[in-house]
């Protein structure tokens, strides 16, 4: 680490992956429930598990941001971190809010939005950790250098904390209440995170290849606009059977379609920046995370999310197992694998070691990459099917999921597959250091040695 304060990324870091395990056993408990449909039926209904599921994503994603901020903020503005200690207790607000919110939900206490089902002190708590947050790492930029990534990022953070506002509003038409809970939920995941990716992403290459920054800035800004430019109004896609004017059918496919092109972007970005620079770069694992943050992510937020975006597609898709589908595979690739990646990249000098658990970092990367795309196609399969039968042919909705077993059980399979590879992953990444070094670090002698 070139400076000290960037250790406050670790604790961040060791939170978000606790979460993320635990909602890795939400979500296998919920997949069994469509197997064994009165699995846990008395102790934990089927919609405190989602619930608890699809929170648990938001908030360890949120906190890997915030390590990932913590642990590149320092060397892009050539200073300490403003406030260590504001750092450790934002954590703390944000994580005991986090806490609060799913013990709650156990005993029924939420408020039924789904993804935004938190009581209001619960995201008053998180408002509040979200701007200390905010301000610390804003003094750390202000007093220091000023990037292009630095930029980008602080203005995917501080973009997302303004949407968030739009929690607090709960209008009591139901049409209206949907309408304003997309520029939460779609903003963020389509639209100011998506400037979180691109700078992290730039870091990470920047980083690893070599290649002059100017170059990757330049990626960047290209990226960056053509985020802004289709997420916004991509909106619209969301707006097509809300009741809401039929403007919106055109705007919506229109933008929508292009939200293709920034995933694209960062795919070439990534390679490209790779092929241009050295590949020489001692963490393969972190290389590998990165690379495959790009393609899986254009694959799962692109490609399927154009297969049922459109509106005389979506007229019958949405709402279907496609709509799982899509929604699986776009924040497992563009959020999830980020996360990863810039954690396989920073842990190793968190902890003051040369890149460890490499190979062991590399399996959990095909085990969790290939579960959820074998899980993303069941779910495909199972959509077709189900839009077929209930929206075509009309059949009632418990007699077609009857008929979606099968792809429910091969679900289940592939669920624990990303299991698996999760548990892998915090081996390698928590557990102890051992790894083969290469050459030019062993100095040649080609005999390897440990950690």
């Amino acid at each position: 680490m070139k400076y000290e304060t960037q250790k406050v990324a670790l604790p961040f870091f060791a939170v978000a992956m606790a979460l993320f395990a635990l909602q890795i056993c939400f979500g296998l408990m919920a997949a069994t429930v469509y197997v064994m449909p009165e699995f846990l039926s008395e102790a934990m209904p089927f919609h405190i598990m989602r619930m608890s599921h699809t929170n648990l994503l938001l908030v360890w994603l949120l906190i890997g941001f915030f390590g990932a901020t913590y642990y590149l903020l320092p060397e892009e503005a050539e200073t300490e971190l403003h406030s260590p200690t504001m750092a450790y207790i934002q954590l703390a607000i944000f994580a005991g809010a986090g806490a609060a919110a799913l013990i709650g939900y156990q005993f029924g206490i939420h408020g039924g939005r789904h993804y935004l089902e938190q009581p209001v002190y619960v995201k008053i708590l998180l408002t509040i950790s979200f701007l200390m947050f905010l301000y610390n790492n804003t003094r750390t930029v202000i007093k220091g250098r000023r990037t292009s990534v630095s930029t980008v990022l602080l203005l995917g953070l501080w973009l997302a904390a303004i949407f968030w506002m739009f929690a607090f509003y709960e209008p009591d038409n139901l049409a209206q209440d949907k309408l304003w809970w997309w520029w939460i939920v779609h903003v963020w995941v389509e639209g100011v995170w998506e400037l979180i990716m691109a700078s992290i992403l730039a870091y990470l290459l920047i980083k690893m290849t070599g290649v002059d920054r100017e170059i990757i800035e330049k990626w960047l800004y290209v990226i960056v606009g053509l985020v802004l430019f289709s997420g916004l109004l991509g909106t619209g896609h969301h707006y097509y059977w809300l009741g809401t004017p039929g403007y919106w059918q055109p705007i919506g496919n229109i933008f929508s379609t292009m939200e293709v092109i920034p995933f694209f972007a960062m795919v070439m970005f990534a390679f490209y920046m790779f092929w241009k620079g050295s590949r020489e770069h001692p963490n393969k694992a972190a290389m590998l995370w990165t690379l495959g943050c790009a393609v899986v992510s254009f694959f799962g937020a692109g490609v399927w999310g154009f297969m049922h975006t459109l509106s005389w597609v979506n007229y019958y898709t949405h709402g279907t197992q496609i709509t799982a589908a899509h929604g699986h595979l776009a924040f497992f690739g563009a959020y999830a694998m980020l996360n990863m990646a810039i954690i396989s990249y920073a842990m190793p000098q968190l902890r003051r070691l040369q890149p460890y658990n490499q190979i062991m970092n590399m399996w959990s990367f095909w085990i969790m990459v290939g579960g959820m795309c074998f899980m993303t196609f069941t779910l495909t399969f199972a959509g077709v099917v189900q839009t077929h039968m209930q929206r075509v042919l009309g059949e009632d909705f418990m007699t077609v999921q009857n008929q979606l077993d099968i792809f429910f059980i091969m679900r289940l399979g592939s669920g624990t597959a990303v299991a698996l590879g999760v548990v892998l992953f915090l081996i390698a990444i928590f557990g102890p250091a051992r790894e083969q070094l290469p050459a030019h670090v062993k100095g040649g002698n080609g005999n390897g040695s440990s950690q």
